[in-house]
């Protein structure tokens, strides 16, 4: 499968797999620099746009090197892609750390991994079928 991707500023990085290992595609910054105060949040550009097939989307994850070393994470995680949208990727950064972060142009700033979407039929019932959990639900199940 391939995924088109259409640079929309010259100095835009084209998204890459850092190892054959890879599930996600790393996202770049192309702002020259970004600074996100503690507790604030950044929408990132990153100068692409892409076509998916249909019945496939992209979801933008946080990248766990800048979440460790930063404390800065994708604030909408996993953010949604339709393959139907052809604007800019742009990701929502949020600080959690107690000091100032500097992103900087080209800084790997999130991953972007592409899945399949099912779509189902909604069908609306009176009554649902039974489990043994019900509607037991947050730590029903035990926290060990």
């Amino acid at each position: 499968m391939k995924l088109l991707v259409k640079k929309l500023r010259e100095d835009a990085s084209l998204p890459f797999y850092a190892t054959p290992g890879a599930s996600g595609l790393d996202l770049f910054c192309v702002d020259d620099v970004v600074v996100i105060r503690p507790l604030e949040r950044a929408l990132v550009s990153t100068g692409i746009a892409i076509e998916l097939p249909e019945g496939y989307e992209a979801q933008i994850r946080p990248r766990s090197g800048l979440a460790l070393k930063k404390g800065v994470t994708v604030l909408n995680s996993p953010g949604t892609i339709d393959h139907d949208y052809r604007g800019e990727i742009k990701v929502i950064l949020i600080n959690l750390s107690d000091k100032e972060v500097v992103i900087e142009k080209g800084e790997r700033i999130a991953q972007m991994v592409i899945a399949p979407v099912l779509k189902v039929e909604v069908v609306e019932v009176k009554e649902l079928s039974s489990t043994q959990r019900q509607d037991g639900g947050f730590g029903s199940t035990g926290m060990k």
